[in-house]
């Protein structure tokens, strides 16, 4: 079983890896940032001296306690209400893996609780399981600033992805999951780094860290195109994880969405 010493090696390597991939692309990144990237947080260091074996939540609060602290992005860190690390069950067999923290999630500190989020769950039930039976986490833990005045929210970028994903890394080597879902294009490609239409990937399992992962629509995408083909989409996607995990598939649920809309 990966120990809380693993998930912190894994976590030191991921930044190591970030800063070469900056270090050696175009990516407008300052000289006083990158000197701050090559710096390892102090954080760190406390996340290594607990025990090895000490339980996974305790593992996952202490990975929250760098995450909160963190100021990798400082135009991020200035503008948060406070980080979104993740939720859940830290024995989970299923994860879900969103691209960013929006307004409410910023606000109440917890990944998809809005609209998106109260669908995500409605999801979750449909294939026989409670929110508190999977683990839910963004790749950035910080939600995108937006101009002042500026509706809505916007994209992560890749490089604020790809500052953050050591963090997501360490999570998944602390809970262990059996089977990842990544919630939307952005997503897999800060997970991946693959940009390709959803459309092309979804239905379709790919690897992270030796963890078979599945791609689908974030649930936002219901939102705007909530067809009863988009949604079967969406379902036919769950039910491979359901499968992937060994869980039972009834007639009824083989069944849903396959009215016209």
């Amino acid at each position: 079983m990966p120990s809380l010493q693993t998930a912190t090696v894994l976590l030191a390597k991921s930044l190591r890896t970030r800063q070469s991939l900056l270090g050696h692309t175009s990516t407008g990144v300052t000289r006083e940032s990158l000197a701050r990237l090559n710096r390892t947080p102090a954080p760190l260091a406390q996340i290594s001296d607990l025990k090895p074996h000490a339980p996974r939540g305790e593992q996952l609060d202490a990975l929250r306690e760098a995450v909160c602290v963190c100021r990798q992005c400082e135009h991020l860190a200035a503008s948060r209400t406070q980080t979104v690390f993740g939720t859940g069950n830290p024995q989970a067999d299923l994860m879900f893996v969103g691209e960013a923290p929006g307004a409410d999630e910023d606000n109440q500190g917890e990944p998809f609780v809005g609209r998106a989020g109260e669908l995500l769950t409605r999801i979750i039930g449909a294939m026989g399981l409670a929110r508190g039976d999977v683990y839910i986490a963004n790749v950035l833990k910080c939600r995108p600033d937006m101009e002042s005045g500026s509706p809505g929210n916007r994209p992560p970028t890749a490089v604020e992805m790809q500052r953050c994903l050591p963090y997501l890394r360490g999570q998944i080597a602390i809970i262990q999951p059996r089977v990842l879902v990544a919630l939307g294009k952005t997503a897999m490609a800060g997970l991946t780094g693959r940009d390709e239409a959803m459309g092309t990937m979804r239905g379709r399992w790919f690897t992270f860290e030796n963890i078979p992962l599945l791609p689908t629509y974030h649930p936002s995408y219901l939102l705007r195109n909530g067809s009863n083909a988009e949604k079967r989409k969406v379902w036919e996607d769950m039910m491979l994880v359901m499968e992937k995990l060994g869980m039972p598939v009834s007639e009824k649920q083989r069944g849903f969405f396959l009215s016209a809309s």
